[in-house]
């Protein structure tokens, strides 16, 4: 099923992508381990969400994520059997002395996690509009990574942030119809994000 986000008339917009982060598989018995299909196919949808938001201004925001997307899927590709979880991606890539999988998994892992901020802090704000939720969540994640001309194109997009009355309709209905889930999806995000996170820490994981 392909994502609309004007279509949510029998559910939710996390009921309409393709893949949710709840499905995605992660192997608590091998250190974590991420499926790599799953997840670069629930960034994809999580991408469309920036439709959602209704601006052109997003644009780049998306953009740089399903460009990431693409530098992991890329390798996937070319080595399939080496890159069935993200981490064991990476280890091999690094093995190769390229990074160009690892460094678009660094970039996609702030792209989300500024995502997940964003929308943790909305909820558990219930008078902030999406502005300051976006903007808090871009000054600690994405923000300290940007180059002078960067900033100024994503700052656009924290100011084109619809009402938040007006988001939460669209995503299907209103705050109190999305809020179950919208917290079960944000969980799984949050959850990934922090092993991925983590992982990158990592020594070996580092070029």
């Amino acid at each position: 099923m392909t994502s609309n986000p004007s279509n949510t008339a029998d559910g939710t917009w996390f009921k309409s992508i393709k893949r949710s982060f709840v499905d995605v598989p992660v192997n608590r018995d091998n250190d974590n381990a991420i499926s790599t299909t799953e997840f670069l196919e629930a960034s994809e949808s999580l991408a469309t969400l920036f439709d959602v938001l209704g601006s052109v201004a997003f644009t780049p925001v998306k953009n740089d994520i399903l460009g990431n997307v693409k530098k992991i899927r890329d390798r996937q590709l070319a080595a399939p059997a080496m890159s069935e979880d993200l981490q064991t991606l990476v280890f091999n890539e690094l093995k190769t002395k390229k990074h160009t999988a690892a460094e678009g998994l660094l970039w996609l892992v702030r792209g989300l996690d500024f995502t997940a901020q964003a929308l943790r802090q909305n909820i558990a704000s219930s008078k902030d509009e999406l502005a300051t939720s976006f903007r808090s969540a871009y000054t600690t994640t994405l923000k300290p990574h940007h180059s002078f001309m960067i900033k100024p194109i994503f700052s656009a997009a924290m100011s084109a942030t619809p009402y938040r009355k007006d988001f939460y309709d669209k995503l299907g209905g209103g705050e109190d119809k999305v809020s179950h889930d919208l917290r079960l999806w944000l969980s799984a995000l949050e959850t990934q994000v922090g092993i991925l996170k983590g992982f990158q820490s990592r020594k070996e994981a580092q070029w």
